[in-house]
């Protein structure tokens, strides 16, 4: 279990990293909105591996940290990016759904237990970013519309939402 959180606190820096890239991608594209949204959902992913690393330590174990594989720099449109990202959301899932069935296997109960918020905040991060989604497509990606969802995302403020799980 232990092997495969130290993993998983890999995959949640790489996440960081790349959302960190997309910042980077949307605001070259002119997109502050959207770089700012990216930005906090980096400073997510790092506080999710803090959680990780935290864990194993509470736990009494051994957090092994391991280099961080490259991340992509080119996106494409707006709507790419997000697909991009809903693409990535769902891989994490994969993940966390795979460390739920490993505890479950090794019967250990505090992780288990321990997952089912990652599980909970999956739920939501899938359906923040399809709902983003589907507001791109309705304004496809231009114009006004496109200047207005900017502006909403960029109203987003980072919340540490695991110091309260």
């Amino acid at each position: 279990m232990q092997e495969a959180l130290n993993e998983q606190i890999n995959k949640e820096l790489f996440s960081s990293y790349l959302y960190l890239s997309m910042s980077a991608y949307a605001q070259s594209l002119g997109l502050p909105g959207v770089a700012q949204w990216m930005k906090i959902q980096a400073q997510e992913e790092l506080t999710h591996a803090n959680k990780f690393f935290d864990y194993i330590h509470e736990r009494n174990g051994k957090v092994d940290l391991k280099a961080i594989d490259a991340v992509e720099t080119e996106f494409g449109s707006v709507i790419e990016l997000f697909e991009s990202v809903l693409e990535h959301e769902e891989y994490v899932t994969s993940l966390i759904n795979g460390l739920v069935d490993t505890a479950i296997d090794l019967s250990d109960h505090a992780t288990r237990s321990m997952l089912m918020w990652f599980v909970d905040e999956q739920v939501e991060e899938e359906a923040t970013v399809g709902e983003i989604i589907d507001n791109l497509k309705m304004v496809e990606g231009k114009g006004q519309g496109l200047f207005m969802i900017d502006k909403d995302l960029g109203s987003r403020i980072f919340v540490d939402a695991t110091q309260n799980a």
